[in-house]
């Protein structure tokens, strides 16, 4: 009879896990046990972190056209809300582009919004 082990397979499954742990600090890089947990943790970490950008990105377009609006002297909540009564589709990512780069078409949009 012939004892069948599974060494190779578990090794390179272990190597995967460590190759992928590099730059992480002591047993978390080189214990195959800790290095698991600090990849599931890593994974979980990367996960909302990618549902957070997008709320972020969203607060950060708001604020750039809230600014823009303000040194006209008008508030994002009443523009929005004319927007809305208009049923005019508002696309922040570009709108706080037009009020960083080009605020006289920003300019010209408001004021067509209106």
């Amino acid at each position: 009879m012939v004892r069948v082990t599974s060494g190779t397979v578990t090794h390179q499954r272990h190597k995967k896990i460590r190759k992928a742990n590099k730059g992480y600090r002591g047993k978390n890089r080189t214990t195959f046990k800790l290095a698991m947990q600090a990849f599931m943790k890593a994974g979980m970490h990367a996960y909302v972190g990618r549902k957070q950008k997008k709320r972020d990105f969203r607060v950060l377009w708001i604020r750039r056209i809230s600014n823009a609006l303000r040194a006209m002297g008008l508030r994002y909540s009443a523009v929005k809300n004319q927007w809305l009564h208009a049923q005019m589709e508002v696309d922040r990512k570009n709108l706080s582009e037009l009020a960083i780069n080009y605020p006289e078409v920003f300019k010209k949009v408001v004021e067509t919004k209106k």
